[in-house]
Formats: C-alpha cells, sequence, structure tokens
C-alpha cells in the first residue's frame, strides 16, 4: 500500500516537471466546462490511457510497439481536430468530414449544443485516452522504478495499478490546477467579455501543441529549457521506504570523497571553495571497485559501431550511458557526454550508451536510429529493448552513467543530472591510473 501511496505522490509532483507542459494546452482547454461531466472523464481516461500504454509496453513485442504508434498518430489526429473546432467553430460546423466531425465531438461549443449529458462525458473521455496516448512523463525514480519493475518483470496487476496510481495522481494535481484555472477563464469572460478570444487562443495552443509533438518539436525544446527538478524530492521519499536496498547503490558526495582520501593533518588546511569538484583535482577521489559485473550481451541492434563486449575494451577507459531519447533529463547530460566522447578519445577513452526505453514508442528501431542522427551522436550505441544490459548493470535510473576503469571494473557511477565537472575528474583519474600501471 505504501508504494502505491508514493506512486500517487511521484504523478502529483509531475505537475512542476517540463514534461507536462505539452499536455496543458489539451487539458486547459476544458477550463470553464462542468467538472463531473467533462474535466473528470477528461482525467480518468487520460490517466486508465497511460497505464493501459505503459503496461502494454512491458510486454515488449513488436505489435506494442506497432500498436502504441498507430495509437499516438490517432490522438495526433484528435487533437488537430479538437484544436480546429476551437478555432474555427462557425466553419466546422458546415463540414462533414470525419476528423472534423470528430473534433466537434470534443469541443466545448457541440458539449452545450447537445442535449443529454452521457456523450459529454463520452466526448470528454475520448479526448482523456487521446491525451494519454501522447502524455511521456518525466522519469524520475519514483515512476523509473515503477517502469523498470514493468519493464523487466512483465505486464502485471501490480504495475499497472501502481503506473495507474501514478497518473491518478497527475490527473489529481492537474484536477486542482483546472479548479483555479476554471475560476479564472470565467472571472476573465465577464471582465473582459474575451470568452470567444480566448477560446480561439485556446485552439490556437492544442493546435501548436498538436504539431510540436507530432514533429518531436517539443522534446527538443525542453532539453534546451532549464527548470526545478522533482527527482530530490522523489528520492527521498523512495529513500524512506527503500533505504536498506538503495544503499549499496549510494553515491558518495565529493565532500565526503575528498576528506576520505586527504591526510588527516590537512583536511582543516582544504578551503570550501576546495571541495567543489572543479577545485578538487590535486586531491584524489575515493574510486572503490564496485560489485556491478559489467557486460554489453544482449542488445537488440548496434548503431555506429559492431556488436561490443566490455572484454573487448580492456585497455581502455569506459563510460556506459544509459538514456532514452524520449528522457528530457538524458539529453541534458548529452552534451557532456558527447563533450567528453571527443575530448578524450585519443587517451583511450570509449563512450557506449545504451539505449533502454522509458515507452513503447521508444522501442522502435527506426526511430532511435532518427534520434541519434539528430542529436549527433557518434559513439556507439546499444539498443536495449529487452533491459537485458540493464539488468546486468542492476541499473534502475534514466539517465545512469557508469565509468569503467581499464580493467573492465565499475570504478564509479552517477544517477541523473549535474556533477558533470566530478564525473569528468573522475574520468581524467581512471586515465591516469591506466597510464602509470602502463610500462
Amino acid at each position: 500500500m505504501l508504494l502505491f501511496l508514493l506512486a500517487f505522490a511521484g504523478g502529483m509532483l509531475t505537475i512542476a516537471s517540463p514534461c507536462i507542459l505539452p499536455m496543458l494546452p489539451f487539458v486547459f482547454a476544458r477550463a470553464g466546462q462542468p467538472f463531473v461531466k467533462s474535466t473528470l472523464p477528461m482525467l480518468v481516461g487520460m490517466a486508465a490511457t497511460f497505464a493501459a500504454v505503459a503496461s502494454l509496453a512491458a510486454v515488449g513485442g513488436a505489435w506494442a510497439v506497432t500498436a502504441n504508434q498507430y495509437g499516438r498518430n490517432a490522438a495526433l489526429v484528435v487533437m488537430a481536430g479538437f484544436g480546429a473546432i476551437l478555432l474555427f467553430p462557425a466553419v466546422a460546423s458546415r463540414l462533414s468530414r470525419p476528423i472534423v466531425a470528430l473534433g466537434a465531438r470534443l469541443s466545448a461549443t457541440a458539449d452545450r449544443n447537445r442535449r443529454g449529458g452521457g456523450s459529454v462525458v463520452a466526448a470528454s473521455a475520448l479526448l482523456g485516452v487521446a491525451v494519454g496516448l501522447l502524455w511521456a512523463p518525466c522519469a524520475g525514480p519514483l515512476l523509473g522504478l515503477i517502469l523498470t519493475g514493468a519493464a523487466i518483470n512483465g505486464a502485471n496487476l501490480t504495475t499497472s495499478l501502481l503506473l495507474l496510481a501514478y497518473a491518478l495522481g497527475a490527473a489529481t494535481s492537474l484536477a486542482l490546477a483546472l479548479l483555479v484555472g476554471g475560476r479564472v477563464f470565467h472571472a476573465m469572460k465577464r471582465s473582459l467579455h474575451a470568452g470567444e478570444w480566448l477560446r480561439r487562443g485556446f485552439g490556437v495552443a492544442v493546435i501548436v501543441a498538436t504539431v510540436a509533438i507530432g514533429l518531436g518539436a517539443d522534446t527538443r525544446f525542453l532539453a534546451q529549457a532549464s527548470y526545478a527538478s522533482t527527482a530530490r524530492l522523489e528520492q527521498r521519499l523512495l529513500d524512506s521506504v527503500t533505504a536498506p536496498q538503495s544503499e549499496p547503490r549510494s553515491e558518495p558526495e565529493p565532500e565526503a570523497a575528498i576528506l576520505q582520501s586527504a591526510p588527516a593533518a590537512t583536511i582543516n588546511d582544504i578551503s570550501p571553495a576546495l571541495l567543489t569538484p572543479i577545485k578538487a583535482e590535486r586531491v584524489k577521489l575515493t574510486l572503490p571497485v564496485e560489485p556491478t559485473q559489467p557486460d554489453l550481451k544482449g542488445a537488440v541492434q548496434w548503431l555506429n559501431s559492431e556488436p561490443l563486449r566490455i572484454a573487448d575494451l580492456k585497455g581502455k577507459v569506459v563510460l556506459v550511458n544509459f538514456w532514452t531519447f524520449g528522457c528530457i533529463n538524458c539529453l541534458h547530460t548529452l552534451p557532456y557526454v558527447k563533450d567528453w566522447a571527443a575530448k578524450y578519445a585519443d587517451q583511450g577513452f570509449v563512450v557506449i550508451g545504451v539505449h533502454s526505453p522509458e515507452f513503447a514508442y521508444e522501442k522502435d528501431r527506426a526511430n532511435v536510429k532518427a534520434a541519434v542522427a539528430d542529436l549527433g551522436i557518434t559513439f556507439p550505441v546499444a539498443l536495449d529493448n529487452d533491459f537485458t544490459i540493464w539488468r546486468q548493470f542492476n541499473n534502475r535510473y534514466w539517465p545512469a552513467q557508469y565509468f569503467i576503469d581499464a580493467n573492465g571494473q565499475v570504478r564509479f557511477h552517477h544517477f541523473g543530472e549535474g556533477k558533470y565537472d566530478q564525473s569528468e575528474q573522475v574520468i581524467r583519474q581512471l586515465l591516469a591510473e591506466r597510464d602509470a600501471a602502463t610500462p
């Protein structure tokens, strides 16, 4: 029960994450509509569809990937029709084409003209289904744990209910925001007499969001944006109930590593500035051998390289970077990873990307290949659709970086964004160790 509550709490935190932004035009276009007959069915439809699609992705077959892609395309069509009706209700009422007619069933104007409440509920639920098909939340520690469990153990009742709890948490936070937004919407209509322009503004926002999602521009935009992450708060909630499991994988703070390795007589002489990773070059970080026995077997395909094994890379320092192209946090770390790959390549440093998909559309090999090309990734990328490499590293996070020394042993890991200077120091230190050991 506690894990379900944590999943619900993690879902509520998504209102503060950037990945919810592309969905807001669709959701807030319903501002001012009756909550029970309009807003509630839409949010329930969104939550149920997200849980169903994420559970379907855990099945892992090619048919699941194809079904998800068709579903997303259909959702984009529905949203385009919805936006067109908000923007041009008079024109749409004269047209009978199927797409526009479907959009009309979702519009606020058509809702008000219907006699019964059942069709309003059905139209709102259908809109929620479309939102659920398009929504790809940022995978913080809580959602990452749920998705990892689903991917590794397959679809089952527990993971489906956890996904539903997460989605219901997100729906709850959106409902609260909509209640406030609805009041603001009504106030603006009364004071400014701008109801028609507001509705058209929502229509423009819906169409822009639909086009952006269809072209993948939303992900590229969010990858360039800076925002406050909820990952630390989620991790604290998770650690409160899973600390015994996560403790062996805990990451030492830079200060702790420096003080542990510095001579006792000089600890008090280190200034606070020297306790930041970028200033700590003269003080070696403590990099113990971790129990993980890494390997790269099990990838369904390799990009930019023939299949590689850790054993083939002995004598080189290796960074294994777990990521997925729809993960905003992963995209934030990517410029640093690419820079390290280029900067230290001639010194015997190798970067290997392991693409472990969060959602079904990220399992499509053509989508991954296109993303790798668009992002300018030239280092080897293993497509870990079955999470085989993920399990070998006992990984649980997106993004996650594992630093492997010249002997093939994991010496350091980092989860999430940040601490880039410390990570680069680890690279330099492992290269120096390798060079010192070479006769």
